[in-house]
């Protein structure tokens, strides 16, 4: 019988076969991780077949999982070689971001989006609290959104007080099975009870002494939207770690690098020191935006690569 995970706890997950009904469900014994480095054999959105274990207490077993048409995941917090999928089979990905109250990071914004961009996922991000940014925060949106949109990637700005964006935003995840994520504290799980409001999410005020969102979703979990398409809701993290990514392979992973690589004038230039580089004199035309170029270099500085 065919399922998908809704929700994963680490040992246990609830799992909904075609015809909506819900089971508890754990794996098979004999399952092993194809990947050592991989510290959840199962997410929430992977298609999985199930058979009955305890037909009395409604229980399942979890006997084979389909390959996967893509995933998220990042760094694990068990080890920096180590990664953790956050979520399987998925048409698109959204992060919920903040200028106040707390701000989002440009940096964590672009291993966001190096992230969708290795997993061939599409990304959205979506600015929240518009009601409280005054005029430096109103600039910055501004410039961030032309420099983004500028290079595919879909903006929306909103506020849950004036009802502002909402709209675009249900439009945005109808029909389509959604990654949502972000710091936390930037508003999501307001977000969600705005768009599922029979969920009754529980949510927290940011920390007053830290600035910093309190977390308020434990495990990723799948919920269905009533006009079609599914959210997949995930913890507030406080960075976003990449890794199965080399020095070397980082720039392809940035739109606006990719279609200009071939004309560096070394196969293997890393964009930094190197002559006749076509990465750094599209920066010094402003074809390629400087605060794209820091980020870049941050995370190429940030990559440890195993050494096997």
């Amino acid at each position: 019988m065919k399922a998908t995970v809704y929700r994963s706890t680490g040992s246990w997950y609830i799992v909904k076969d075609e015809s909506g009904k819900l089971f508890n469900a754990r794996l098979k014994g004999v399952f092993k991780m194809d990947d050592s480095r991989n510290t959840n054999p199962l997410a929430v959105g992977d298609q999985v077949e199930i058979e009955m274990e305890n037909e009395t207490e409604g229980s399942v077993v979890i006997n084979t999982i389909h390959d996967r048409k893509n995933y998220i995941n990042r760094q694990s917090p068990r080890g920096r070689f180590q990664h953790h999928i956050i979520a399987a089979n998925i048409d698109q990905s959204v992060m919920v971001a903040t200028l106040k109250d707390p701000r989002t990071s440009e940096g964590f914004i672009d291993r966001f989006l190096v992230a969708c961009e290795m997993y061939h996922v599409p990304a959205v991000i979506i600015f929240n609290k518009a009601d409280i940014y005054k005029k430096k925060e109103q600039e910055k949106f501004e410039a961030w959104k032309q420099m983004y949109e500028k290079i595919g990637y879909k903006i929306i700005l909103t506020s849950l007080k004036e009802n502002t964006g909402i709209d675009e935003v249900k439009g945005l995840l109808t029909n389509r099975i959604t990654l949502i994520s972000g710091h936390s504290g930037v508003g999501k799980s307001s977000l969600l009870n705005v768009l599922m409001p029979e969920l009754n999410i529980k949510t927290q005020d940011v920390s007053g002494w830290s600035g910093k969102g309190l977390h308020t979703t434990t495990f990723a979990e799948m919920f269905d939207l009533e006009g079609g398409g599914k959210i997949i809701d995930t913890p507030g993290m406080r960075e976003f770690g990449l890794v199965d990514i080399s020095k070397q392979e980082l720039s392809h992973y940035f739109p606006e690098m990719r279609d200009r690589l071939n004309d560096c004038q070394f196969n293997n230039c890393l964009h930094i020191n190197e002559p006749g580089c076509a990465i750094k004199d599209a920066v010094a035309k402003e074809e390629i935006a400087e605060d794209r170029y820091v980020s870049y270099y941050n995370i190429l500085e940030s990559i440890e690569e195993k050494k096997y």
